[in-house]
């Protein structure tokens, strides 16, 4: 889905949307200001909860996803920019396996919740970025 709104308006608007589809965590903004610069974010407030509870010692399972296509499309924009079509390439192969990783079933407690056919088990943080890291 493609939103075009102002900045506050489209962040308040854009987590809604991403929430009624069930997951925070796969929200990724992109930011273009007038003069062509760009900002990728994923959505504000997805895991600092998380991040408490990591800090505690427990185990979490965040959802990753919109932090790394945040990370992904910056490394393409800078490819483009630099004319390094390997890093472009590198961004978007690592984009592919994200969502091959989920579609073959491993995923994170929020995604696990609204998957059709539910899984019998939902990754921890660690497991999927590893998962992600032993398919790249």
């Amino acid at each position: 889905m493609l939103w075009a709104c102002m900045n506050y308006d489209g962040d308040v608007m854009s987590d809604m949307v991403a929430s009624g589809f069930g997951s925070l965590g796969l929200m990724t903004s992109v930011l273009v200001s007038p003069e062509g610069t760009y900002v990728y974010e994923a959505a504000h407030g997805t895991v600092m909860r998380h991040y408490y509870e990591h800090l505690k010692g427990n185990p979490t399972s965040t959802n990753s996803v919109a932090s790394i296509f945040a990370w992904t499309g910056a490394i393409a924009r800078r490819g483009e920019l630099d004319k390094t079509p390997e890093v472009v390439a590198f961004a978007k192969n690592l984009e592919a396996v994200v969502v091959n990783i989920i579609e073959t079933g491993v995923m994170t407690k929020d995604l696990a919740a609204i998957a059709e056919p539910k899984p019998t088990k939902y990754a921890l943080t660690e497991e999927f970025i590893d998962a992600v890291a032993k398919k790249l």
